[in-house]
């Protein structure tokens, strides 16, 4: 059975994802590292990302990421877990950018079925609908990048749960109801 794939890199190593430049990347992380904590909170990186509208990103993209990559459970990522989240925005970035064909700044239905398509998933058009309408959070049916990072961040996470459950890999999982609350309620957005 195929689930989809979203590449993930090895986030929670020290050594810095390849090709990231560190005197570039520090330059950055202090940058964004405003009160010079050493670490960056939700706040600080909401402030210095923006989703190509003019606009910072949501806040449950932003507390997804930050849940995705603070592997102590500070609530923050320190410079090795922002090297990862880093480049994790700008893998979504490029992937974004490649399938805004007509360069909207934003992701429609046929666009956001390409990337998910690309990534291995065979979804139906009913639920391509759903995620639309769920991640257009300006009402015209589309997905801004923080949505559209949000939303295959959260379709990746289920699947990995879904992979693990599925021992012999036929697509089908037997689940008991609070097995599958747990799940849902264990996303961190």
């Amino acid at each position: 059975m195929s689930y989809g794939y979203v590449q993930q890199g090895g986030y929670g190593q020290q050594a810095l994802p390849a090709g990231v430049d560190p005197n570039w990347l520090s330059s950055v992380f202090q940058s964004v590292d405003r009160d010079r904590s050493g670490h960056i909170s939700a706040v600080e990186l909401q402030q210095a990302l923006g989703n190509g509208t003019w606009a910072q990103f949501n806040p449950e993209t932003v507390r997804l990421m930050i849940g995705m990559f603070d592997r102590d459970c500070s609530g923050t990522v320190s410079y090795e877990e922002f090297a990862y989240l880093w480049k994790y925005i700008m893998d979504w970035h490029n992937c974004f950018r490649t399938y805004d064909r007509d360069n909207s700044g934003f992701i429609d239905k046929h666009e956001l079925r390409a990337a998910l398509s690309s990534f291995g998933y065979n979804l139906s058009e009913k639920f391509y609908d759903i995620l639309i309408k769920k991640y257009d959070r300006h009402n015209i049916s589309n997905i801004a990048f923080d949505n559209f990072v949000q939303s295959a961040a959260i379709l990746q996470t289920l699947t990995n749960f879904f992979r693990a459950e599925d021992k012999d890999q036929d697509g089908w999982i037997d689940i008991a109801y609070d097995n599958f609350l747990n799940i849902i309620f264990s996303l961190r957005s």
